[in-house]
């Protein structure tokens, strides 16, 4: 099975079914192992009738009793070993799928990794999560095919061949029998992948529907939008209840074929074989063996059924996974170097032009204007901002990565001591924990864990309330103290007081350093050295807070938040 730390290879991406076969031949020698045992294990079955017959027509019929034994010995003897190759078979295939399984997590997770700040912008996070709880499980049980699938093939042409040296109507009958099970399942097998893709899809939407409210239930709650939100949750899960109900139907007829149409053939054949014995044609034995024949049939065509089935649903969850595989990030062929001083970003775009060593504010009519700016001065976006006159676009990547930091009011909070936390990549000293601590207005935090900074933190810092985690991502950004900060939003979920020392601190521990805030908020603005004032995604004003209070009244109605903003907000 595939190690932790092992490469898991290049996947072959050019669609589902090739992505299947890839994660065979990543393991030739357990695949090969599988298919052998799986093929072993099926013709055994079919060993036993014949051994029955010999010990019943040599044996019993004619009074050998030495016969009889030495038959039934051999009978006890393939049961026996077949016992353990069954075991063998699935203790192989338990492994087969587990490598399947782990080595989609791998390059799934190594491609998210990739992809980088890009994720969140090329797919969305229920589709991420779609494929890590459901699509990941789906794919390695298609792998089934490999043991009991080519096992079954090999099973129902030895038992066709024995039935052959028996009586060749019942071949025919039962040589017949796949040709019309295909007939019957395939088309079912084509609908089943139609109604299986629409039906992941509809979950993937569902599902970060579902990530949405988590995340912001509290605001959704204070706006008044909770019942708005939870009425589309209530109409998208009965959408996809209902197809969930069509893919029910589908299977549900495979799955009734895989059962139905080998009992049917034992009938038949069951029939057919007693009437040939009763006029002679076939002895007590080799009706005995017959019945055997069929009744062991029966597990082939069905494991045939459901490999079809199992193989149908995985190939949509790879052509989901092969999908984001294709993914790109952002292409990076920057050539010319950053800046070696402190230089102004400017966006030409919105007309934001970012001063080196002051504090830039952004207030937008519209929050996610203001978050667009920083997406394009943080190079998360292509666009045509400039550093020191030089285009962000042509500028490697690594350089504009070590030197600007985009600090997100959401950003993702891993667990582990808080220490580890804050602390990224690198290693700061206490001196410098303690002054982004005081900073980030951080220091109640730290007092109130039990051990301090080893404290144990939740992922996404579950365990502190909204505020909390809010001032702690700004302590880790603090703390890695880029050349310039972006931030979005840095104290919305604060209280007045508590966002008061935060606005002041953040400007005192930045001073002569370039940043950029995020906020409507009348304590952090007027903080700031400069305002940019957007209306539409454009710069309408510029200057101090106390300037654009005096001479713009759209913004002074919306930081000021009096009856009209909401106006101004629409």
């Amino acid at each position: 099975m595939i190690d932790a730390y092992e490469d898991p290879g290049v996947p072959d991406c050019r669609g589902g079914g090739r992505y299947l076969w890839w994660l065979v031949t990543r393991q030739p020698g357990r695949s090969l192992a599988g298919a052998l045992l799986g093929s072993t294990w099926m013709v055994l079955l079919a060993a036993a009738p014949y051994l029955l017959s010999r010990a019943i027509d040599e044996g019993l019929e004619p009074g050998d009793f030495p016969a009889l034994a030495g038959w039934t010995a051999a009978l006890f003897a393939v049961g026996a070993f077949n016992a353990w190759v069954s075991i063998m078979r699935h203790r192989t295939m338990t492994r087969v799928r587990m490598d399947a399984n782990f080595r989609t997590v791998k390059v799934v997770v190594g491609q998210a990794i990739r992809l980088g700040a890009a994720l969140p912008r090329r797919a969305g996070a229920g589709e991420v999560v779609t494929i890590g709880v459901g699509d990941v499980l789906t794919i390695s049980q298609a792998l089934t095919i490999i043991g009991p699938g080519i096992g079954s093939v090999i099973a129902y042409l030895v038992v066709a061949a024995l039935l052959l040296s028996v009586s060749m109507p019942i071949a025919v009958v039962v040589l017949l029998g796949m040709p019309l099970v295909a007939v019957l399942v395939v088309p079912l097998l084509a609908r089943l992948q139609g109604t299986e893709t629409e039906y992941r899809e509809r979950q993937g939407v569902l599902t970060a529907r579902i990530g949405d409210l988590a995340g912001g239930l509290r605001v959704l709650n204070g706006l008044g939008g909770k019942g708005l939100f939870a009425d589309a949750f209530h109409r998208d899960s009965r959408r996809l209840l209902t197809q969930g109900y069509r893919v029910g139907a589908v299977s549900s007829w495979i799955q009734a074929f895989g059962t139905g149409l080998p009992t049917l053939f034992l009938g038949v054949v069951t029939w057919l074989a007693a009437r040939l014995a009763a006029q002679g044609d076939i002895s007590i034995g080799e009706l005995v063996s017959v019945y055997g024949y069929v009744a062991v049939l029966v597990a082939p065509v069905g494991f045939l059924v459901e490999c079809g089935y199992q193989i149908s649903r995985g190939v949509v969850a790879a052509r989901r996974v092969v999908r984001f595989l294709r993914l790109e990030p952002v292409p990076d062929t920057g050539t010319r170097p950053a800046p070696s001083e402190p230089a102004v970003l400017h966006d030409p775009e919105s007309g934001v032009r970012v001063r080196p060593g002051r504090l830039t504010a952004l207030a937008a009519a519209r929050p996610a204007d203001a978050a667009d700016v920083v997406d394009r001065l943080g190079r998360y976006v292509p666009s045509a901002a400039t550093w020191g006159g030089v285009p962000l676009a042509e500028i490697p990547l690594p350089q504009v990565r070590e030197r600007i930091l985009v600090a997100e009011h959401e950003a993702d909070l891993f667990a582990g001591t808080l220490r580890e936390l804050v602390a990224g990549r690198s290693d700061p000293g206490a001196e410098d924990i303690a002054h982004a601590v005081h900073a980030a207005v951080s220091d109640d935090i730290v007092q109130a864990l039990p051990d301090g900074l080893d404290s144990p933190i939740d992922a996404q810092a579950r365990n502190l309330s909204g505020g909390q985690r809010q001032r702690i991502r700004l302590l880790r950004a603090l703390l890695a103290a880029p050349e310039i900060l972006l931030a979005i939003e840095p104290t919305s979920a604060l209280d007045a007081h508590t966002e008061a020392r935060v606005a002041e601190r953040l400007h005192e521990a930045r001073r002569g350093r370039t940043t950029v805030v995020t906020s409507t908020s009348p304590l952090v603005l007027d903080r700031a050295d400069t305002v940019h004032f957007l209306i539409d995604g454009k710069v309408a004003a510029t200057g101090t807070h106390q300037e654009l209070l005096d001479g713009e009244p759209e913004y002074r109605t919306l930081v000021a938040r009096d009856e009209n903003a909401e106006e101004l907000l629409n």
